[in-house]
C-alpha cells in the first residue's frame, strides 16, 4: 500500500522544527529514523496530515558529557550509540543493549528518541531508559520541560509529550561506585521484537548490599514496567543465589499482569520475566559473588 496524502517539510534547524510544530499541532508528527513510522505509513496505520522530517536538524545529533551527566540528543543514530566511548563510559547498560535492538542496517537509520518517542512496549530503549533513571527534554515554541523516564511513557504507544513537543534531549545521570548492570531478553529470532526482557541498573553499597535498585521488563505490558517489589526485595541484601532466586520469583509472578497474544501467554511470559530476572541479576552480581 501507499501512504495517505501529507504535507511535508524539512526544517533545517530546531527552531524552525518547532514552529512547524506549533503551526500544525494535532496533525503533524516529526520523521526521525523512519523504521517504525513510514511502514506504518504505508499501512495507513498512521495518517499523518503533515510530516515533519528532522534528519537535517543536526544539532539534534550528539553525544556529551555534562556536569556529570551522559546526554544523548535525539536525533542520535542507534549505531553512533552502539560504538560510542562515552556511552560505553557513561551508560554501559546502554551500550549492552544496543546489539539487541533489530539488525545493524535498522540501527543505521533508527534514532534513539525516534524509538523513544514511538513508545513501542516491545522495545528496548524505553526500558532501558526507565532502569537508567533517565530524564527526557522535551521542547516546544513555549518553553522546555524534563519529564523521567517513567513518567514519559503513559500507555500504549502513548507518551507525556504534547502535540506541539518535540523530544530533544536525553539526559542520564554518571554510574554510581560500584554499579551494576545487565540486560536480557528472549524473541523468536534475533532481531525480532522481545517476548520478554529485563534491564537491570543497581550499585552495591560498601558492605556488599544492594542499593538504587531499578528493573525493568520488557513486552509485559503496555509499556516498560518497573518491578518494585522485586527492587525492594533486593535492596539492602547481599547478593546471594538464593536472594537472586527470591527476586526473580517476585518480578514474573508479583511485579507484572502480562497480556496473552498469538506470540506468548501470560503464563510464558510470566515465566520468562522471572528466568530472565534471574539470569540478568547473576549476570550482573557475577563479579561481586564470586569476589
Amino acid at each position: 500500500m501507499k501512504p495517505a496524502p501529507f504535507e511535508y517539510h524539512q526544517p533545517h534547524s530546531l527552531g524552525e522544527a518547532l514552529a512547524l510544530m506549533a503551526q500544525h499541532a494535532g496533525a503533524a508528527k516529526p520523521l526521525a529514523g523512519g523504521q517504525s513510522l513510514i511502514p506504518a505509513m504505508n499501512f495507513r496505520l498512521a495518517m499523518p496530515a503533515v510530516l515533519v522530517d528532522l534528519n537535517r536538524v543536526s544539532e539534534l545529533a550528539y553525544v556529551r558529557t555534562s556536569g556529570g551527566e551522559l546526554h544523548i540528543g535525539a536525533m542520535t543514530r542507534q549505531a553512533v550509540a552502539e560504538r560510542d566511548d562515552a556511552i560505553a563510559q557513561g551508560a554501559p547498560l546502554l551500550r549492552q543493549t544496543m546489539p539487541f535492538i533489530a539488525h545493524a542496517q535498522i540501527r543505521n537509520r533508527g534514532t534513539i528518541g525516534g524509538s523513544l518517542a514511538h513508545a513501542d512496549p516491545a522495545a528496548e530503549l524505553p526500558a532501558v531508559m526507565v532502569a537508567l533513571d533517565a530524564r527526557f527534554e522535551l521542547r516546544s515554541v513555549k518553553g522546555t520541560r524534563t519529564v523521567r523516564a517513567e513518567e514519559f511513557f503513559t500507555g500504549l504507544f502513548t507518551t507525556a509529550m504534547h502535540a506541539d513537543e518535540l523530544l530533544v534531549d536525553i539526559g542520564i545521570a554518571a554510574p554510581k561506585q560500584n554499579n551494576r548492570w545487565a540486560f536480557l531478553e528472549v524473541a523468536r529470532r534475533h532481531g525480532d521484537y522481545a517476548l520478554a526482557g529485563v534491564a537491570v541498573s543497581l550499585a552495591l553499597d560498601e558492605k556488599g548490599r544492594c542499593r538504587d535498585v531499578r528493573i525493568a521488563v520488557v513486552s509485559v505490558g503496555d509499556g516498560p514496567e518497573l518491578a518494585r517489589k522485586a527492587a525492594k526485595a533486593l535492596t539492602g541484601e547481599v547478593p546471594s543465589e538464593k536472594v537472586i532466586a527470591e527476586a526473580a520469583d517476585i518480578a514474573g509472578n508479583k511485579d507484572i499482569n502480562p497480556p496473552g497474544d498469538i506470540h506468548a501467554s501470560a503464563a510464558y511470559r510470566r515465566s520468562l520475566t522471572t528466568v530472565l530476572t534471574r539470569r540478568a541479576l547473576t549476570k550482573a552480581f557475577a563479579v561481586a559473588i564470586s569476589g
